[in-house]
């Protein structure tokens, strides 16, 4: 039951940041989405969305910039429930619940080919992350899709959850 009053709430929320995006995007049809709406476009970070949401997030990411997002899919969420042993409703109740999306978001816009093997970063959660290349990584997350550019910033897709 939990399961689906969690993906009708994503539903609901999806649902109004499309519609924000559109009457947006009617008024200046020119203009690149930013990196909320752009994640919320692609379909693939729904949990991720819910948890910028309930994290009040949504506001930070969608304000000027720029930012590097490192962006868990759906499925790197789904690999971090089993391996907490935790459900999503879990998941979006804790405390440190910002924290961890933080740590996801670098300050500044970081292409992938500004990257150097080794470089650290400081996140917003003023923690550091280790980029490794070749396969491109951070942390332990692959980069699966890198430098997706958004209006604010620019989105980097990685296959796990980065753990502060």
């Amino acid at each position: 039951m939990n399961k689906k009053k969690f993906a009708i709430v994503a539903l609901v929320f999806m649902m109004i940041m499309s519609f924000s995006a559109g009457v947006l995007a009617a008024e200046n049809p020119g203009a690149k989405k930013d990196i909320v709406d752009t994640a919320v476009q692609a379909g693939d970070f729904n949990t991720l969305a819910a948890a910028l949401e309930k994290a009040g997030l949504v506001e930070t990411l969608k304000g000027k910039g720029p930012f590097t997002v490192f962006a868990p899919t759906d499925a790197a969420f789904e690999k971090l429930l089993k391996e907490l042993g935790v459900t999503a409703e879990d998941l979006l109740a804790r405390k440190d619940l910002a924290e961890i999306l933080l740590y996801h978001v670098v300050p500044g816009k970081v292409m992938s080919g500004d990257l150097k093997d080794g470089m650290k970063v400081k996140t917003l959660a003023e923690k550091e992350v280790t980029i490794t290349l070749d396969p491109t990584r951070v942390n332990k997350a692959n980069v699966v899709k890198p430098d997706i550019e958004a209006s604010n910033g620019v989105i980097h897709v990685i296959d796990a959850v980065l753990l502060p």
